[in-house]
């Protein structure tokens, strides 16, 4: 189950400006926000951050994660990943066993075409909070997607995100975001580093599947 919220932690985030702009001030505002912190984490420029994932006390999680355009570089007790935007390569420490996948391929994980919903399907609006600006995403009546709610926290000023909880179906999970950084990422952290995955490493090739 872990695993799954942190597969729907980073579809959200790569999804967050999809949404379409909303009827009311309030949501006008939210979405001018939320495309400040899209920017932030999306843009050109690169960004990184830390999180630490609890599912309601049972399951709890820590990561890093790298953007720049379509690249990506996650890193968690599991697994290290590269993502050059062509190829991806999924490192797992306890198998010693190095995948290597189409960048886009929903075949990375067993979870990741399980996750894929429209931004759309919510309602959206800001208000304050004592730590900052609470951006609330509500699922409308009629759409099907597993998501019901996402409430995410970012800073009043530079609309870095501090937090995020999602719920899915009946229980809440809630993500720490800290040590964000936007900015001055070098596209050599997208690499898969070969060399520290010689021998006793297997290479499985997912490619051709």
């Amino acid at each position: 189950m872990g695993k799954k919220i942190v597969i729907v932690f980073v579809a959200l985030f790569t999804s967050l400006s999809a949404f379409t702009q909303g009827e009311t001030p309030n949501a006008r505002q939210a979405r001018r926000i939320m495309d400040t912190a899209y920017e932030r984490v999306f843009g050109p420029q690169g960004s990184t951050l830390s999180y630490d994932v609890n599912i309601i006390g049972i399951y709890k999680t820590s990561g890093v994660i790298w953007f720049k355009d379509k690249k990506r570089r996650f890193s968690d007790e599991r697994v290290d990943t590269w993502n050059d935007g062509t190829t991806a390569y999924m490192a797992y420490r306890k198998k010693k066993t190095v995948e290597i996948h189409h960048a886009n391929s929903d075949k990375k994980d067993k979870y990741s075409g399980r996750f894929k919903f429209s931004l759309d399907d919510f309602n959206y609006s800001v208000a304050k909070d004592p730590e900052g600006l609470l951006l609330t995403m509500k699922q409308k009546k009629k759409a099907k997607g597993t998501i019901k709610e996402v409430r995410a926290l970012v800073a009043e000023r530079t609309y870095a995100p501090i937090k995020l909880r999602i719920k899915v179906a009946f229980f809440w999970t809630t993500i720490h975001i800290h040590d964000f950084k936007s900015g001055d990422i070098d596209d050599s952290i997208f690499e898969f580093p070969r060399e520290k995955y010689g021998k006793g490493w297997k290479y499985v090739d997912k490619r051709k599947d």
